[in-house]
């Protein structure tokens, strides 16, 4: 069970899970994370030049996490801060537009691009933006679960004007790298014979999930 809301808290916060959006420009990545993170919807966004981050505090399982959420610009030319924007990343959400064939068709590559740089274990979620625009879709539904499936991915379609499963998405992303570090916290206590205390703080390497999760594992950082 997982709840938060939109400002910043001062409460002990127990982890902070970095997560990326990633796709082509123009298929509402700015617009998901500022429903996620503020509940809001600018119907004049601007192109995000170069990187940007929002916070949200939000309480899964009687643990405070601090999601951390990046946002770039799907542009070549900021190509250059690649290596940094997935740098520590622990969860990602690759998206594309429902009226846009091409940001659909260029998903392998960001893919790709993800796993070059990113943590291999990373935990992916693919998002088809823009369900409202239903009489303008290009890409069928079962196209994008067909390519979740085959590279075990989550996927959901979302509708950041609507408010329509943004929510979901980010708690779907968050959820699966709690449990995830839950498990092996759980784990080291167990063997570590009383020594669980020193990995606060510290990068923990995570286990891979049961097998009826279908998305990826991750490293993560608890926060000290």
């Amino acid at each position: 069970m997982a709840s938060g809301g939109y400002g910043e808290t001062n409460q002990k916060i127990d982890y902070v899970f970095k997560v990326v959006l990633i796709g082509d420009s123009a298929v509402g990545k700015s617009q998901i994370l500022a429903r996620f993170a503020r509940n809001e919807f600018s119907l004049d966004s601007k192109a995000t030049i170069g990187v940007e981050f929002q916070t949200r505090t939000l309480v899964i399982q009687h643990k405070t996490v601090k999601a951390q959420i990046w946002d770039t610009a799907g542009q070549e030319r900021y190509r250059a801060v690649t290596s940094a924007y997935y740098r520590g990343a622990v969860g990602a959400m690759l998206v594309y537009d429902i009226t846009k064939r091409q940001s659909f068709d260029h998903i392998p590559r960001w893919l790709e691009e993800l796993r070059n740089h990113a943590d291999k274990n990373i935990v992916i979620i693919l998002i088809g933006n823009k369900s409202d625009l239903e009489n303008q879709r290009a890409v069928p539904t079962e196209d994008a679960k067909e390519f979740a499936e085959k590279e075990g991915l989550f996927f959901l379609e979302t509708s950041a004007l609507e408010a329509t499963n943004v929510e979901t998405a980010f708690m779907t992303v968050l959820t699966e790298i709690f449990n995830i570090v839950n498990k092996h916290s759980l784990a080291s206590e167990n063997q570590g014979n009383g020594n669980s205390a020193s990995l606060s703080g510290k990068k923990i390497i995570v286990p891979g999930p049961a097998e009826e999760v279908p998305a990826k594992t991750n490293t993560c950082c608890q926060a000290s």
